[in-house]
């Protein structure tokens, strides 16, 4: 019987998730990473995603995501 060496085995996780959990954790960060991406805009990270924009707004809630908030872009003055 063969083992496998202690640096090639994976990271513990810090505690026990179970598949679904990874699965929905998985969901979460992809999600925050896209909106991050596209400035919090919802409908283009569902485009991203492939996913539409009411499914995504679903999914967001499930699992807890918010949408960052928008840029504040500067106004100039128009004198």
């Amino acid at each position: 019987m063969m083992t496998m060496p202690t640096a090639m085995a994976p990271p513990p996780l810090p505690r026990p998730i179970g598949y679904h959990g990874a699965v929905s954790d998985f969901k979460r960060r992809l999600i925050e990473a896209t909106l991050y991406q596209m400035h919090g805009n919802r409908t283009h990270t569902a485009r991203a995603l492939g996913l539409q924009r009411t499914y995504l707004l679903r999914l967001m809630r499930e699992l807890g995501v918010a949408a960052p908030p928008p840029i504040q872009r500067r106004r100039r003055d128009h004198r």
